[in-house]
């Protein structure tokens, strides 16, 4: 028989015990050492017992006559106070961001589809859920007051299993609420608080509110699993990244515009600061703009000056390199569900359509962009790589047309890395005095440790896939804990290149079987659901791991996440990336390798092509030219490139032994790693530049923009977008006080730029006259260019033109070239590109508009 019905029955603490349900409630024990260690302590054993380490489970396990022990236990009650004490100070001593001066926000409200906190808590699939983790944790260590946003999935995201002939297969277990580390939010009678958003047809879509404490930073999870709604509105927070394009924007319109809502009634209720600064942390969660809007207007502001006072208290974070990584919907759709019948009554829906028009970046008329919508209702973004920032200008630029690519207003803040959660107890401990001997002793510790999880997770997948226990003997011989040990461990899209490595499989299985320096592989990830084409490279690496002549040298573990991965960084000698260049947006699997130990051996993107040195690792060649226009031959050079660096660098420094065998070159490494690059890659660093260089800013252009400065903003922009077609650049001349005009100059010259301007009904307060500099290629563009403010030099002549002037430094030598553009400016404006509006000659290049140096 099955039940009708499931709950969850609670046990009964005593008094002295009561501290153990706060611990467990607060997901910090997921990076707290004593604290997963107490309820380690607690856990049972044999069937039906709890897997890993979760407290909520554990404490739901232990039976009367146990908890009775506990209280009488006076060792463990003394380990229990310390530890209450611990979180206490943790939850309310001032922290780094309580000792900053400044003007900093009250509160940051940070959306994100996925949060990848715990293991207990499974509410993500890949890099960005684990970044934003990360994020709420090093908030929480600095004491940033963030509020995180997100929904909660009923099925979290598939569990992963492998058939007999190595096809993944996908699980979507419930999860009940009342399992996990969250608590349901009431309003003061008692009732569940909720938030409401209107659907088309008179329908509603109703959510309640959970909470996960992340230290001292509330995750606020949106559920559509209540009884008011309708069966189909019910399952919209059903599965991570599930259903199609409508059941997609119910879930990322619950996230942004009811994520809002959930975000009011949390202050309302518990009185925590009111966000002055929104991050919207990728597009899933733009709406949340729109839903401020309608919160502005409903205040007196018209939709434009709500718009600038939006704009201005948001950060929006891109991570995706490619336009194919980007949300997209029916702009039909949209208007429906956004419409005077939808969520968003009284906000003009053809405004919003607009926001999201994709035509300026080559997209398609009927088509909303939800990243274009984002980089719109956001005054501050930012890419999470310096590579990644450049790509990502590239990548939107059109959006502020008559600008290059470099000057499109997307800065980069290179991701981080929790380091409580993903460094090894053993690591952490490890001064920089450490001996080789010390740092060769703990790597072999941690590879030994690797390799005993890897034979249970392999029994294990083996026995999923029909296997019997006689037929697994051979498990007890796979891996060897001194065999110089390669992981490669991520999602599965085509661009991370998973089967790269089978390119060549006569040379993978000799480096695998090597007579001297044999290497062995641990290789995870999943694909999605829905991508064949993904599952078909798992089954060709599954394939290749099954052949008894390697299987005990490469293995496949199915259902990767966060508690194997726990494991899988610290014993892993070397950490593995060769994705198609630039399309790993950051790649954060790297750093959390390194922060233990480990070296990296990467294609040079994301964050390896900023911080790479050969003191971290190598770096693996990629092709250029026409060798990359040819998807085979690139693949095939690429390989070959990354088959030489194994064989001929990588496992020659591992086995060079010295007589006491130690490898002193390869601990060299690790101990460069741990110093110099650790510090680089941490989550703490990260929000310390967010706070200073977007949330900062963010929260002080939210204040400047009271109402009334907001509709003069609003008036002054719809002003200068009107006048803009009539300003005109008419005459340039740059002089050397001896001749109009000059063909060539000497080093430290200084010539004079003088133009004449045509502002139409724009007065020279709206603008700002540049001359830009810099030196010139073949085509004569201008290559780091530089700008020098021009400044009026007189009246209007009898045409209303008006002169401007400058002085250029030649500092450089060689070919050179300079050019005057107009800009609009305003006190207001984060960046001079804002309106993405420019005015440069008709003609930038002919007598004037160059100067030669020798």
């Amino acid at each position: 028989m099955k039940a009708i019905r499931r709950f969850t029955v609670r046990p009964v603490l005593p008094d002295t015990l009561r501290p153990l349900a706060d611990l467990a409630r607060n997901l910090r024990w997921s990076w707290h050492e004593p604290t997963r260690a107490l309820f380690e302590s607690l856990a049972t054993s044999g069937p039906g017992a709890p897997p890993g380490t979760d407290p909520v489970r554990i404490l739901g396990s232990l039976e009367a006559p146990r908890l009775a022990a506990l209280a009488a236990d006076q060792d463990f009650l003394a380990r229990l106070r310390a530890a209450a004490e611990d979180l206490d100070a943790y939850l309310h001593a001032p922290r780094w961001y309580q000792e900053q001066s400044g003007d900093l926000p009250a509160a940051v409200a940070y959306f994100s589809p996925e949060f990848g906190v715990a293991a207990a808590l499974p509410q993500y699939s890949g890099g960005l859920g684990i970044l934003a983790g990360d994020h709420l944790k090093a908030a929480s260590d600095l004491g940033v007051p963030l509020i995180g946003v997100g929904l909660l999935y009923r099925h979290g995201y598939f569990r992963q299993s492998l058939g007999r002939d190595g096809w993944q297969q996908e699980q979507y277990p419930v999860l009940d609420p009342g399992e996990l580390p969250v608590t349901l939010l009431r309003e003061p009678d008692g009732t569940p608080a909720r938030v409401t958003l209107a659907l088309p047809g008179g329908r509603s879509l109703h959510a309640h509110l959970w909470t996960a404490q992340v230290g001292r930073v509330p995750l606020l999870m949106l559920d559509s699993d209540v009884e008011e709604n309708a069966p189909g509105e019910r399952g919209v927070t059903d599965r991570l990244y599930g259903g199609g394009s409508e059941h997609r924007l119910l879930q990322e319109m619950l996230l942004g515009i009811g994520g809002v809502r959930a975000v009011r009634t949390y202050t309302r209720l518990t009185g925590h600061p009111v966000p002055e600064v929104f991050h919207t942390n990728e597009g899933h969660a733009g709406f949340l703009g729109l839903e401020r809007i309608r919160e502005l207007q409903g205040d007196g502001l018209d939709f434009d000056s709500a718009l600038e006072t939006v704009r201005a208290g948001t950060v929006f974070t891109t991570h995706t390199p490619v336009p194919a990584g980007i949300d997209r919907f029916d702009r039909a759709l949209v208007a429906r569900h956004l419409g005077e019948d939808g969520a968003l009554p009284g906000v003009d829906t053809g405004r919003v359509l607009a926001l999201g028009d994709e035509l300026p970046l080559g997209g398609e008329p009927g088509v909303f962009n939800m990243a274009a919508m984002g980089l719109r209702l956001a005054q501050r973004a930012n890419g999470v790589s310096t590579l990644h920032g450049a790509v990502s200008r590239a990548m939107f630029a059109g959006l502020w047309p008559g600008f290059d690519a470099d000057e499109v207003p997307i800065t980069s803040i290179t991701n981080g890395v929790h380091a409580p959660t993903w460094v090894a107890p053993e690591v952490g401990p490890l001064g920089p005095d450490a001996s080789d001997r010390e740092l060769w002793d703990l790597r072999r510790t941690l590879r030994e440790r690797l390799v005993a999880d890897v034979r249970d997770r392999l029994r294990a997948s083996w026995r999923q896939r029909g296997a019997a226990a006689a037929e697994l003997g051979w498990t007890d011989s796979v891996l060897d804990p001194d065999v110089l040990t390669i992981g490669f461990a991520r999602r599965v899209p085509s661009y991370k290149r998973l089967t790269l490595m089978l390119r060549d499989k006569d040379r993978l299985r000799s480096l695998l079987l090597h007579p001297e320096r044999p290497v062995q592989l641990v290789v995870a990830g999943k694909a999605h659901p829905a991508d064949d084409g993904g599952k078909r490279l798992v089954q060709e690496l599954v394939r290749f791991a099954d052949d008894p002549r390697v299987r005990h040298r490469i293995v496949f573990l199915p259902d990767y996440g966060m508690e194997m991965a726990r494991g899988l960084y610290p014993g892993c000698d070397v950490w593995l990336n060769n994705p198609l260049r630039p399309l790993e947006a950051c790649g954060t699997s790297g750093m959390k390798a390194a922060l233990n130990g480990c070296l990296n051996l990467s294609v040079l993107d994301g964050w390896w092509d900023e911080w790479f040195e050969p003191d971290f690792g190598w770096a693996i060649p990629t092709a250029d030219g026409a060798a990359a226009a040819d998807e085979e031959r690139r693949d095939d050079l690429e390989a070959a490139a990354l088959y030489e660096l194994i064989e001929r660098r990588v496992a020659p420094r591992f086995y060079d032994r010295g007589p006491d065998g130690v490898p002193s070159g390869w601990t060299a490494m690790v101990r460069r790693t741990l110093a110099d690059l650790g510090p680089k890659v941490l989550a703490d660093r990260m929000v310390r530049e967010y706070v200073e260089r977007l949330y900062a800013p963010a929260a002080s252009a939210r204040r400047a923009l009271t109402p009334g400065r907001a509709r003069e903003l609003a008036a002054w922009k719809a002003r200068v977008r009107e006048a803009w077609p009539k300003v005109a650049v008419e005459h340039v001349e740059v002089g050397d006080g001896l001749a109009d005009d000059v063909a060539d100059a000497e080093l430290g010259a200084t010539p004079v730029v003088r133009v004449r301007v045509a502002l139409g009904t724009l007065a020279p307060d709206d603008v700002e006259v540049q001359a830009v500099t810099g030196r010139v290629d073949a085509d004569d563009t201008l290559t780091s260019p530089r700008t020098v403010t021009l400044k009026p030099a007189g009246g209007p002549d009898l045409e209303g033109r008006l002169p401007y002037a400058g002085t250029l430094e030649l500092d450089r030598t060689g070919s050179f070239g300079c050019t005057v553009r107009v800009l609009p400016t305003h006190p207001l404006l984060a960046h001079p590109t804002e309106l993405g509006l420019a005015t440069l000659p008709e003609e930038t290049t002919g007598a004037g508009a160059g100067v030669l140096l020798r």
